[in-house]
């Protein structure tokens, strides 16, 4: 009988485990926490939006890294394969809005209990607190892995899937990185991904916890535009977040000087929101211009944006020129902030970069360093937008490694 053994006990570490021994093998499958699925339980607040149950070529447009390496790993476990397979768990699930999928318990800790049970059905032999030291190999083929307590697990296959660097509290702490470059596999340049940004100015601090619903983002870069996001955004202590946030700090090049503008306003274009102004200022004519835009915002950003806009905030509104309310207009339409850096990975939910997808077989997620060697999940220089892609990413590629292993 094969044996197999799989590095990290996360969603691509548990399905390559109970992919590997459906197929025949005698699996063992390590994980430095004291118990399996730690990251599973902190995903979508806790409630775990697992998979997005839309059409395949959908959900292929919404893995923004490496989008081609991905059509073998989805293809071999799609979103109905991952579902059933799940079901035979015992776990059930919803579908909200964005076609978005949770378990309908709204307990993340249903979705790895129910990969639990299938790796017992499978007779996975689990083997927690355990940290993958070195991956040992002889004439360019794997031949198993040593553990930091000094024990060595032979196989004729090692599966890493260790996660990325985000979360580091969970275990996922570019550890698995550092096993993969020792086996001659370059590690492109990680980053946080899918993350809030830092600004340059101080501002966003003053309004920290205020979310705004319907409002535009742009994201720009050397100059151009990169992409715009409507929705929902939040200022934080440090800049700004939200699901807009999140998504655009995924085509984010770190090593660029780029900036957001907020359009506040969205559904009305300048002159309709200039007619808006006016006839907000016509009702309220003897007030201080400071105090004159409460219809428009919540009150703190509303006092906000008539800082920002340049207007002496004493100034009666009776008296503002038609300039003073183009730049008012302009402050709503284009509030311009100047990112900083990412969030760092401790809030961060994936890890953008990671191990060079070239170096790895799509079809089979093989090493094409190591004979023997699959690699798996977040350790992959491959992810996708929020919404349930990048768990799925993790599932298929766990399940592809897994019977690519056993073969």
């Amino acid at each position: 009988m094969k044996r197999i053994v799989v590095a990290g006990g996360g969603a691509s570490g548990m399905m390559a485990a109970i992919a590997a021994a459906g197929g025949g093998c005698e699996v063992t499958l390590l994980e430095r926490n004291e118990k399996l699925g730690k990251k599973i339980y902190i995903t979508g607040k806790g409630r775990c939006n697992l998979t997005n149950d839309c059409e395949i070529e959908d959900f292929l447009d919404n893995v923004f890294e490496n989008r081609s390496f991905a059509y073998s790993s989805i293809y071999a476990l799609d979103q109905h394969a991952l579902l059933g397979m799940l079901s035979e768990g015992g776990l059930e699930t919803k579908t909200e809005r964005g076609n978005r999928v949770f378990p309908v318990s709204d307990h993340a800790s249903d979705v790895t209990k129910a990969l639990t049970r299938l790796l017992e059905q499978r007779g996975v032999n689990v083997v927690l607190n355990t940290r993958v030291r070195s991956i040992l190999s002889q004439d360019g083929r794997v031949t198993g892995v040593t553990d930091y307590d000094g024990r060595t697990w032979e196989a004729e296959a090692v599966i890493l899937a260790c996660g990325g660097r985000s979360y580091p509290a969970t275990g996922s702490d570019g550890s698995g990185y550092m096993l993969a470059s020792e086996a001659g596999h370059r590690i492109t340049d990680t980053c946080p991904g899918l993350c809030g940004m830092v600004t340059a100015q101080s501002w966003p601090a003053d309004l920290a916890g205020l979310s705004l619903r319907n409002v535009s983002v742009t994201l720009w870069q050397r100059g151009r535009k990169v992409r715009t996001e409507f929705g929902e955004m939040l200022f934080t202590h440090k800049g700004v977040s939200g699901p807009v946030i999140l998504t655009l700090s995924c085509l984010y090049d770190v090593k660029q000087e780029a900036y957001l503008t907020l359009d506040l306003k969205p559904a009305l274009d300048e002159g309709k929101l200039d007619k808006r102004i006016l006839r907000d200022f016509s009702e309220m004519h003897l007030k201080d211009f400071g105090n004159s835009l409460g219809k428009l915002f919540p009150a703190s950003l509303a006092s906000k944006v008539a800082l920002l806009s340049g207007i002496p905030l004493d100034k009666k509104v009776s008296h503002i020129s038609a300039q003073e309310r183009k730049n008012l207009v302009d402050t709503i339409k284009n509030l311009r902030l100047d990112i900083k850096e990412p969030g760092g990975f401790s809030e961060a939910i994936i890890t953008r970069g990671g191990v060079d997808v070239r170096e790895v077989d799509p079809s089979t997620l093989s090493s094409r360093k190591l004979s023997g060697l699959y690699i798996a999940g977040e350790m992959l220089a491959l992810h996708g937008f929020t919404g349930g892609f990048n768990l799925q990413l993790a599932f298929s590629t766990g399940y592809l490694a897994g019977i690519s292993a056993a073969d």
